[in-house]
């Protein structure tokens, strides 16, 4: 198929990003497998032009935006074989990677869906519009509401917008961060840089009359005028403006379920590596002593707050450290019974090394990235490790990402509790 010219071709299966693959890998945003579809190349890509043929496996995307907005990659695509599609991603990650575990069935942790979006606000005829990046592309899609987050979110575009006009007719493009709170919208706004004492002081009457619990720039609160709580079982988690939070209330529940379900009555001592702001080191503090390791100084203060506010804890020890930089050794991981790791989409590379030395004998691994996960899990396996199980858990639906919890344990631990 040549450059501008329009070709018949047959879909074979979905890709990992979503997108209809053909036989030959030719990858066409929109198609599914076993339908026919008329496309045409378009800078190296291939764009659906027509359905000649549709899948039994089609269905209306809700979404009005869904077309142009490059939030969503398969909203087309029907609940059943959804969930084929997203369990596989992990499935063919574990794979790649030689890893023979038992996967268990994905599980849907949407619920009433997203609690924090991110708007792009650029200005359009000489007003602020706010609005999600088009598939692929920096071009501004401005939307009402994005209708996979929670309803108290769907004003967000409306709060960003007025935010934006507030702060002037700067020809900066502004990042709003926005996150649906117990006390409110918690905002926080990047690409500004500092402003004036003048222009904060009206920032803060903006903010209560948009009824906003907390406003920042570039994570410098601006007003906190009620803390901006979260749920997270029996604690409420006080995440500092931008940071690291799980996309769902009921996927945290999920992961912290997970998390605590692996670990027995032997435990005692457990770090939590990547902790954020805390929702596991706070459950697993019931029951054990924790040390919760985590570079965001933020963070580590929000966590502190959320353990003071109960009593009934065993100790939480609060250690900020890089752990890309700095990651805990053998020495220092040996006196625990178990490591909890959690980190970004990069995965923990640097510190699974020395974990796959040392003689933990329990180790929960948490990720956003299945690629990264397999990659960390081969090093653990190659220490001595054994991978019991590994659970997908979809808290990003009509996405290809999707988050996986495995519970390792040392080889000779496990042989010895099988006798």
């Amino acid at each position: 198929m040549t450059e501008g010219s329009s070709e018949s071709v047959a879909i074979a299966r979905l890709g990992a990003r979503g997108d209809g693959l053909t036989a030959a890998g030719l990858a066409v945003a929109g198609a599914l497998p076993g339908e026919r579809v008329s496309v045409r190349r378009e800078d190296g890509r291939a764009r659906l032009l027509a359905i000649e043929l549709t899948s039994p496996d089609r269905i209306d995307p809700f979404c009005p935006y869904y077309e142009e907005c490059g939030g969503c990659a398969v909203q087309h695509l029907a609940p059943e074989p959804y969930a084929v599609w997203k369990r596989g991603i992990a499935e063919q990650a574990l794979s790649q990677a030689h890893i023979d575990v038992e996967l268990l069935p994905l599980v849907d942790a949407h619920e009433a869906g997203r609690r924090r979006i991110t708007l792009h606000v650029r200005r359009v005829d000489d007003v602020a519009r706010a609005g999600l990046m088009a598939a692929r592309s920096h071009a501004l899609v401005p939307i009402d509401h994005c209708p996979i987050t929670v309803p108290d979110l769907h004003r967000a575009p409306q709060v960003a917008e007025a935010l934006a006009e507030h702060l002037g007719r700067g020809s900066k493009p502004l990042d709003v961060q926005a996150t649906a709170t117990e006390a409110g919208l918690d905002i926080d706004i990047r690409g500004h840089g500092p402003v004036s004492d003048k222009a904060r002081i009206a920032l803060t009457r903006l903010a209560g009359d948009l009824g906003l619990a907390r406003l920042a720039l570039h994570g410098d609160i601006v007003v906190e005028l009620r803390p901006p709580t979260l749920p997270s079982g029996a604690a409420r988690l006080m995440p500092p403006p931008g940071g690291f939070l799980q996309a769902t209330q009921a996927g945290e529940a999920l992961l912290t379920a997970l998390v605590v379900g692996a670990m027995d009555k032997r435990v005692k001592r457990v770090a939590d590596l990547f902790a954020g702001c805390g929702p596991f080191a706070l459950a697993l503090a019931r029951t054990a002593d924790v040390l919760a390791v985590e570079g965001d100084e933020a963070a580590l203060r929000g966590l502190d707050r959320a353990a003071r506010a109960i009593p009934s804890l065993r100790r939480i020890t609060p250690e900020r450290r890089d752990l890309f930089r700095r990651p805990l050794l053998p020495i220092e991981l040996d006196r625990f019974d178990a490591v909890v790791f959690d980190p970004p989409r990069a995965g923990a590379q640097a510190q699974v090394r020395w974990l796959a030395e040392s003689k933990v004998p329990l180790v929960v691994g948490v990720s956003c990235d299945p690629g990264t996960f397999a990659r960390d899990a081969a090093t653990l396996i190659a220490g001595g490790y054994r991978l019991e199980q590994v659970t997908p858990v979809d808290q990003f639906r009509y996405s290809g990402h999707v988050e996986l919890v495995g519970v390792f344990r040392r080889e000779a631990v496990a042989k010895k509790r099988r006798l």
